[in-house]
């Protein structure tokens, strides 16, 4: 397994660590010209939830794989929240921002994996 997909799982460990749901995981590796490697989607409840999740994620991925996101958008208002880690997006939304926004649609020939929710 490379550091990508090490860090994908580091990602997915932190989304769930404070009760992220809906998340899906978009493999691009087989898409020419993709804008990166895995785009990570998710949602939480309220913005304080989704920046809880946004904050998990920094923390999982700073002390486990030993990565910062080169940018983080939509901190302060927590409605729509994207960090890139280069070769890996994450997007964490409120519900109504990611039905209106519908990314997996935008990539639906790439392979998404659905991650059952932790309750």
């Amino acid at each position: 397994m490379d550091q990508t997909e090490e860090l994908v799982k580091t990602i997915l460990r932190g989304l769930q660590d404070k009760k992220g749901k809906n998340i899906a995981t978009v493999d691009l590796t087989g898409l020419p010209n993709a804008i990166c490697r895995y785009m990570i989607i998710g949602e939480g409840n309220t913005p304080i939830q989704v920046s809880a999740l946004s904050d998990a994620v920094w923390d999982f991925a700073r002390k486990e794989a030993n990565e910062k996101p080169l940018s983080i958008d939509g901190y302060h208002y927590a409605q729509w929240i994207g960090m890139d880690y280069g070769s890996v997006l994450v997007h964490i939304f409120l519900p109504e921002q990611r039905k209106f926004y519908n990314l997996e649609s935008l990539w639906a020939d790439s392979k998404i994996k659905w991650i059952p929710n932790v309750d």
